[in-house]
């Protein structure tokens, strides 16, 4: 989805989320001046469904889909998942990237954490789900926070006039769920202008991540959004697009 004109930016969601996810900071980022890019990754959202999942293929496709839409010199975002990504994509297409926006994510390796989320979700029979409510219901076995269900049942879609069912590949996403917390690599390096946000209550940058943020990336500043979590784009979005189109 593209939106606006002018200089690229390239927003990236994070795992299990879609580029729709980003509609409303993008309609603004769009007023100000910015062609924005609503990519959804493969195996999420409407982009295809593929067995191989990994940061380096979907820094891949970053880079098809900047070649297809002529797009020599891009600024990036991204968020979790879609950060790394960012990060990835940053530090091997210098020469393509003006600048880098990484929002609640470092370049170190996490540990699983969507062990119960994706269980949830496997356990969403649309044989038998015949409404939203029905798939919220058994997923708030599994998934106590409502802002959160609400979220992953974005992904939720009608296949035809009778059965609902996900946009998210969820057999390859739930095989390959190691990827996702993968670490840059260690001689990954970008110099340009970066910046990393993080929620204030979240946990997923510490205080003391800036060192190896510094490492790869010398020319980024970190900043936190208050009153915000992971989500922190959906939890504080004015104090969010504030930060961020002060940097752009």
């Amino acid at each position: 989805k593209v939106i606006g004109e002018g200089a690229p930016l390239i927003i990236l969601h994070g795992f299990l989320g879609m580029g729709d996810n980003w509609k409303s900071l993008a309609n603004r980022f769009a007023k100000d001046g910015f062609q924005v890019h609503l990519v959804d990754q493969r195996n999420h959202g409407r982009s295809f469904h593929d067995m191989d999942f990994s940061y380096e293929i979907m820094t891949q496709d970053l880079l098809h889909y900047c070649d297809a839409n002529n797009l020599d010199k891009v600024t990036v975002l991204g968020h979790s998942m879609g950060g790394k990504t960012a990060m990835q994509f940053a530090t091997e297409n210098p020469d393509r990237v003006v600048k880098l926006i990484v929002a609640d994510i470092g370049p170190k390796e996490y540990p699983q954490q969507h062990q119960d989320i994706l269980k949830g979700l496997s356990l969403l029979y649309f044989a038998t789900i015949e409404s939203r409510s029905e798939a919220d219901k058994v997923l708030s076995k599994y998934v106590k926070e409502p802002g959160v269900r609400l979220f992953l049942l974005k992904n939720l879609y009608w296949k035809d006039k009778n059965s609902l069912g996900l946009r998210i590949n969820l057999p390859v996403l739930s095989a390959n769920i190691k990827e996702v917390g993968m670490a840059l690599d260690q001689a990954a390096y970008f110099e340009g202008p970066s910046l990393f946000l993080r929620g204030e209550r979240s946990g997923y940058i510490e205080d003391f991540d800036q060192i190896l943020i510094k490492k790869h990336f010398p020319n980024a500043n970190l900043l936190t959004v208050s009153k915000a979590g992971h989500w922190l784009h959906a939890e504080n979005p004015e104090e969010f697009y504030q930060i961020v189109i002060d940097f752009l």
